[in-house]
């Protein structure tokens, strides 16, 4: 018996000790058992001195079962003692990896207590890793990562893991999963143009909706989607040169050219609008050269423009006549191609000026200055060096795009990890791009017949610069990774954010996680984000985040069923993460020669050596 209960408060308890406190070990962290006849409360020790203790009480042990909270409180009368292993199996887990667990860690409070979680109560729900750069986020992944797919005899072979990595660095981690298990494979895209041993992030800008353009495009105001949703009804239309493209052109020019020619502006202002129009967009039919006859005499669509010494264009009712015999009220936007059909971003920026024109640009000032702007950015796109991350070699349907993504790359086998390397791209387009390939997964989901019968497991690095408070919601009524994490588990879409600076992330994203590894963490506005913003974290907790080890972290949520303390193994091998060596650098520095890196040996199984742990 360790003493006696001397005061009961809110969810804790004050215990009067009666053993001698300098021949005991290290108390605080360990778990007590509160014991009145059949009732057993569980609590935590919190604060020792020399004479009492601070216990909070975390759950109640009834039978082989364990219901975490303050559900109910001890007895002054309670038997206060040590809790038993078999008893503390019962809320950390046993020690086995079965079928249905993965490894995690080990205990910092019980001695080589290894931390089993369930991977239904873990990767069935959003999660998040959080920590200060250099607390060991990238190598707790790592770690968790090979366990996942080494620590049992089987390996999830069904899973469909995709890692938007901010630095690449999880290559060197993952890239040897399949000598450990053949049916194991990985697979990574950079957005280096230039490093020809992996291939190039590529969307196909076909897959591309309303939505994702918007994104793309850097939308500011509403009023310019409809030249998106414009541009798009447009643009299978007008791709190509088949005589339904000619006619379909020619109406939309027509109908730009009459209503400047009807406009009722001077003769002057309508001729060089006009001629604008004609000279940007035109046809063989239709053009500046195109030839009008009269009896008598032909002359051409521009020398029919003439304006006289009183500033009018005598030839006004003939040059209508000539452009209205272009108007096909039979053609419609509806005559589009049911299905999908392959087309470039010079195909889009052509569909687009075709939509603007279509839309009155020339017309109205107040269009010109919300809707050019979108042209000027695809044009920028079309003829900047991005252009590479949405040219795609062949037609392929959105299906048939993942189901690639997912395929090895020797073609022999499916992919379980995805890793997406953005590193070389500017923050506004990796995030572009992290949520076009985020909402394309979601929506296959969504609209997978059998629910949830595929899940995907989204995973992104320095999420604080992606999963942000944006715009979104005010542009396009949503944020893709607040719409994840609101209704993606339902479907099997699971969010991990793993990120340094939880405070600059979307709170609707953070707030929907279910579970959370927390490492060293010092930022004050930070912890006390952590402390608001994450459920059931005590502020015992957020005072240790701020003094944990490197690889120590805390663990809670849904599939823990108490707040785990534990330290979390080395990867091998580890991700590219290490700091920079400048002693090294500095010191040891030959002139002439480069520093080679050293790779470590393919992963083998995880195995615990020895009693203390290797910071990470």
């Amino acid at each position: 018996m360790l003493g006696k209960i001397i005061e009961i408060l809110e969810n804790s308890v004050i215990v009067q000790l009666a053993i001698d406190i300098n021949q005991q070990p290290n108390l605080v962290n360990l778990h007590v058992v509160f014991e009145n006849g059949d009732e057993r409360v569980v609590g935590e020790i919190a604060n020792v001195d020399q004479t009492k203790m601070l216990v909070n009480i975390v759950g109640e042990l009834k039978g082989a079962n364990f219901t975490p909270g303050v559900s109910s409180k001890p007895a002054f009368k309670s038997l206060v003692r040590m809790i038993k292993m078999e008893e503390l199996e019962v809320f950390l887990g046993h020690q086995e990896t079965g079928d249905g667990y993965t490894f995690f860690g080990y205990s910092n409070v019980y001695k080589n207590y290894k931390i089993n979680v369930s991977v239904n109560d873990f990767f069935s729900s959003h999660f998040a890793i959080l920590g200060n750069s250099g607390a060991g986020k990238s190598f707790t992944v790592s770690s968790l990562m090979q366990k996942l797919f080494v620590s049992r005899k089987d390996a999830p072979v069904g899973a469909n893991i995709f890692m938007f990595d901010a630095y690449g660095e999880y290559t060197n981690a993952f890239k040897d999963l399949n000598k450990v298990n053949p049916m194991i494979h990985y697979k990574t895209y950079t957005t280096n143009t230039r490093f020809s041993d992996t291939e190039v992030i590529r969307i196909p800008i076909w897959l591309l909706d309303v939505d994702d353009l918007a994104l793309l495009l850097d939308v500011t105001t509403p009023n310019q989607l409809p030249i998106i949703e414009k541009t798009l009804k447009l643009v299978p239309i007008l791709t190509g040169n088949s005589p339904n493209v000619i006619k379909h052109k020619n109406d939309i020019i027509a109908r730009a050219l009459e209503d400047i020619l009807l406009s009722g502006h001077e003769a002057t202002k309508i001729r060089d609008q006009v001629v604008a129009v004609l000279t940007k967009f035109h046809t063989e039919e239709l053009n500046l050269e195109s030839t009008i006859a009269q009896p008598g005499y032909v002359r051409t669509f521009k020398q029919c423009m003439l304006i006289d010494k009183m500033g009018k264009m005598q030839e006004m009712e003939l040059i209508v006549e000539f452009v209205k015999g272009f108007i096909d009220d039979n053609l419609s936007l509806t005559t589009a191609p049911e299905e999908q059909v392959y087309y470039t971003l010079a195909d889009l920026e052509q569909a687009m000026d075709f939509a603007l024109i279509s839309e009155g640009i020339l017309k109205s000032d107040k269009v010109f200055d919300y809707a050019n702007v979108l042209s000027v950015r695809l044009h920028t796109l079309v003829n900047g060096e991005s252009k590479v991350y949405f040219e795609y070699p062949e037609y392929i349907t959105r299906a048939g795009y993942i189901q690639k993504l997912l395929t090895s790359p020797m073609g022999d086998g499916k992919c379980q990890i995805v890793n997406f390397n953005i590193n070389y791209i500017d923050d506004r387009l990796a995030k572009v791009i992290t949520k076009i390939l985020s909402k394309m997964l979601f929506n296959m989901a969504v609209e997978n017949p059998i629910r949830g019968s595929m899940p995907f497991h989204i995973v992104i690095e320095e999420a604080h610069r992606y999963v942000q408070k944006d715009t979104d919601t005010e542009i396009l009524g949503y944020n893709i990774f607040d719409r994840i994490t609101k209704e993606g588990r339902k479907y099997g879409v699971i969010l991990g954010l793993i990120t340094q600076r939880p405070s600059e992330l979307s709170d609707t994203a953070i707030s929907q996680c279910s579970n959370f590894v927390i490492l060293r963490t010092l930022h004050p506005k930070d912890l006390d984000y952590i402390k608001n913003m994450v459920p059931n974290v005590s502020q015992e907790v957020i005072t240790q985040l701020k003094s944990l080890k490197p690889g120590n972290c805390v663990a809670f949520g849904s599939a823990f069923k108490v707040p785990v303390f534990m330290y979390v193994d080395k990867p091998n091998p580890t991700p590219l993460s290490n700091n920079v060596d400048v002693n090294q650098i500095w010191y040891h520095y030959n002139q002439g020669t480069q520093v080679t890196p050293t790779v470590q040996a393919p992963i083998t199984p995880i195995e615990r050596v020895g009693n203390t742990s290797e910071p990470v």
